[in-house]
């Protein structure tokens, strides 16, 4: 189990996804509202995995990602991302994403792949 930053612009996104991780026996560092906070945050608490969500308001998530790596080459990030932001998919793991999990979120899905991520 990992120390897990929940990056996401809505707060219910952020509650849903940290009662998953919860569940899933995962511990919660600390969440952040944008990119630009999921930068600072990550420098602050060194998380073991951060799950960013692609598209937020100040720094967008893919930004966020490539400033994180640029810190941090071995950071696991997995991108939360709505059906239909393939592309967007496609560029994050091209800029360092690890995978993904797609809205909305399916409890089974996201622990298999946060799983999967930290044993990577």
């Amino acid at each position: 189990m990992g120390t897990i930053l929940i990056v996401d612009d809505t707060l219910f996104m952020r509650t849903l996804l940290k009662n998953i991780l919860f569940s899933g026996g995962h511990t919660i560092a600390g969440e952040a509202a944008n990119g630009e906070e999921a930068v600072a945050k990550y420098k602050e608490l060194k998380p073991d995995l951060v799950t960013m969500d692609v598209v937020m308001p100040k720094v967008n998530g893919i930004e966020a990602l490539k400033t994180i790596k640029q810190l941090d080459p071995a950071a696991r990030v997995v991108m939360c991302t709505a059906v239909g932001q393939e592309q967007m998919v496609k560029l994050a793991i091209k800029s360092g994403a690890k995978g993904y999990i797609v809205k909305p979120f399916q409890a089974p899905k996201v622990l298999e792949e946060i799983k999967n991520v930290l044993a990577s």
